[in-house]
């Protein structure tokens, strides 16, 4: 927040990440330095469990250039880069994950592209290095979003990328608590570029988000940038009126001209049915959107800084 502005900032969240760090920090020192000695590398940690922090604290204290932030729990991948937004002071802020798949050898080409006259550089995966049901579930969540939030994301960007100051100072503007980095940083409508980059292997470990953490990304994702789901309601409302009424009438017709009786009680429980689910369904989708509003109207804090290691003092918060 406050300080003398660095060239590149490199903003990171970290969640179960002790085998990497240490060689993070080494690929990410070594690249830098050939853009520039004004760097620094801002770390947040997610309470994963595991020995990440002290490690931060450790590079935090042998190099000034390391910032370190320690959430009081768990809150999220995209929690953690808008803290490491709200801490950075680089003029360009280098947005990447934690395990290596996103290369620091990549950030030069980023920043040479970005002063071509681009405020937002995205590195594009030509071929990821995931398992295969990793790429089915990443496939399907970006699918979701494209479709109901009404937004045309790249499948092959990750949050690797850089952005200018501008964009910086704008994405800390917005402190909805439905936090979709990628789709913030779209919504914005900067001039934009892309460039493709090698995606590489995990160092350690494996992905901390399953199917169910992408589903639940997705529908954040879909909430937060569109109101599409409940027009779709509203569409399938009108078809099922639409139906229900002409086969009522082929029903009433058909007995006028025939004289064929009416029949057919457990269809007429199927269709209760049927239509209950539906009605209940929608009722959860307008639920779903009223929780959400009442999330924003309590205004709580995105999240809840722990601890911090700031020019090698370990400090907490007041």
């Amino acid at each position: 927040m406050a300080g003398q502005k660095t060239e590149i900032s490199v903003v990171i969240p970290v969640y179960k990440a002790e085998a990497c760090l240490y060689e993070l920090y080494r690929r990410l020192v070594g690249v830098l330095a050939t853009i520039t000695a004004d760097f620094e590398i801002v770390l947040v940690e997610d309470c994963g469990g595991d020995n990440s922090w002290p490690i931060i604290c450790d590079l935090a204290q042998a190099d000034a250039r390391v910032k370190g932030i320690q959430f009081s729990r768990n809150f999220g991948q995209h929690y953690g880069i808008t803290a490491g937004i709200d801490f950075c002071v680089g003029n360009w802020v280098v947005v990447m994950d934690c395990d290596l798949q996103d290369q620091p050898e990549e950030i030069p080409r980023l920043y040479a592209k970005a002063q071509e006259g681009y405020d937002v550089v995205l590195a594009r995966r030509g071929s990821r290095e995931d398992s295969f049901f990793r790429r089915l579930t990443s496939r399907i969540f970006y699918r979701l979003l494209n479709y109901f939030a009404e937004i045309n994301y790249d499948s092959e960007v990750g949050n690797f990328r850089i952005i200018s100051r501008q964009v910086v100072l704008n994405l800390r503007d917005m402190r909805e608590r439905l936090r979709f980095f990628g789709g913030l940083v779209d919504w914005m409508g900067f001039p934009t570029a892309s460039i493709n980059v090698q995606h590489a292997e995990r160092l350690a470990g494996k992905s901390s988000y399953t199917f169910v953490k992408l589903w639940n990304l997705a529908s954040d994702a879909i909430i937060a940038h569109s109101d599409k789901p409940l027009r779709i309601s509203i569409r399938f409302g009108f078809a099922m009126a639409g139906i229900s009424f002409l086969f009522g009438a082929y029903i009433l017709i058909r007995s006028l001209l025939h004289g064929t009786p009416v029949l057919g009680w457990p269809s007429l429980m199927v269709s209760l049915y049927f239509l209950g689910g539906v009605i209940i369904l929608i009722l959860g989708i307008i639920g779903l959107y009223l929780g959400k509003t009442f999330d924003e109207a309590k205004r709580r804090p995105l999240y809840v800084v722990h601890k911090k290691t700031f020019a090698s003092n370990l400090s907490q918060p007041d």
